[in-house]
């Protein structure tokens, strides 16, 4: 393995927590583009790890918007390849303002994506959502499937991946990756994610309620999500560039998440209950392309993340579980900006 020269927008997010000590680790130079929208929980993790003072020299943060040209052009330089997070997350965070979702996760990736062509990037990975589906009523759900979102988050997301695929070219390798809901511990955790809330609701009140229950949700473990792009930083161009990937190997339905989150704790006698919903959503992806295209395995599951998460929580990691900076709609203040959208009709 090469060390590379990285830059993870949202480097210290739900998953960014995680990757950026993960790529440090793997010995790249990681430089993190972070706006601290969701605390500074991630940073404060990175500096307690016992490996920081070797990792520190190979570690940068910028703290700023990606919305703004100078302050992304200035997270470029040097670097050799980028894994794009940062984003307004999941879709009733998106729904609340159309424009600031647009601006965020929509206007910001055409403009680094121009960017970084431009000060010689070689690859930029791009962290999708298999909510770009909507609603499907097939079997599986595979990548040729026409995306049919059906909120604002999902609408731009959909439309970031053209941006992404468009600006492939030889010298400049680009990719899609589409999770599924992410589940696991992280630093800066959140627990407006299916399996994270019902295994917190089990702890500490031995009750999961699940709403409706026969909706199918596709999930992917946390390590899995840090595991693979950490992969694709060293893929060959040739089998990713201008491509997309679905990426979750778990569709399971939200009573049988509950029965496997209920099955790990067994030493609690957690209690399944199950009321009526109006979200019927239900979908299953196919993960198969990336299995035989990258060779990819899944080295996680749901049940090993809710051991991890129990780990954590039982540790006293998060004093409160209904804090609203593990709640994205809750916690996020952000203003619109038009900063980026300036840059692409100048």
């Amino acid at each position: 393995m090469t060390p590379q020269k990285i830059l993870i927008t949202g480097g210290f997010g739900y998953v960014g927590s995680r990757l950026t000590p993960h790529l440090l680790e793997l010995g790249h130079h990681v430089r993190v583009l972070d706006l601290m929208l969701y605390t500074h929980a991630g940073l404060r993790a990175l500096e307690k790890e016992p490996a920081y003072p070797q990792w520190k020299s190979r570690f940068e943060l910028v703290e700023g918007d990606i919305r703004d040209p100078r302050t992304v052009e200035t997270a470029l330089v040097g670097i050799d390849q980028v894994i794009h997070l940062a984003a307004i997350s999941n879709d009733p965070t998106g729904d609340i303002d159309e424009v600031l979702t647009r601006q965020v996760n929509f206007d910001a990736i055409g403009m680094m994506l121009a960017l970084g062509r431009a000060c010689g990037l070689k690859r930029f990975i791009n962290a999708s959502s298999s909510s770009v589906f909507g609603i499907k009523d097939v079997p599986d759900v595979t990548e040729e499937l026409e995306p049919e979102p059906i909120t604002f988050y999902s609408k731009y997301k959909m439309l970031s991946e053209w941006l992404v695929t468009a600006a492939a070219a030889p010298d400049f390798c680009t990719v899609n990756v589409r999770p599924a809901t992410i589940c696991g511990y992280s630093p800066r955790q959140r627990f407006d994610l299916t399996v994270n809330k019902l295994t917190a609701d089990a702890l500490r009140k031995r009750v999961i309620t699940v709403h409706g229950g026969e909706q199918r949700r596709p999930n992917v473990g946390i390590t899995d999500m840090v595991n693979l792009y950490a992969q694709l930083l060293e893929a060959p161009a040739a089998r990713i560039n201008g491509r997309t990937f679905n990426f979750g190997f778990e569709n399971l339905k939200v009573i049988e998440i509950a029965k496997v989150i209920q099955g790990e704790l067994a030493d609690l006698a957690v209690e399944i209950k199950v009321t009526d919903t109006l979200d019927k959503r239900d979908y299953h992806i196919s993960s198969a392309k990336i299995v035989r295209e990258l060779g990819y395995q899944p080295v996680s599951s749901i049940r090993a993340e809710v051991a991890n998460l129990r780990r954590a929580l039982d540790a006293g990691a998060f004093a409160d579980v209904d804090a609203p900076e593990h709640y994205n709609m809750k916690f996020m203040k952000i203003a619109r900006s038009a900063k980026a959208y300036a840059f692409a009709s100048r």
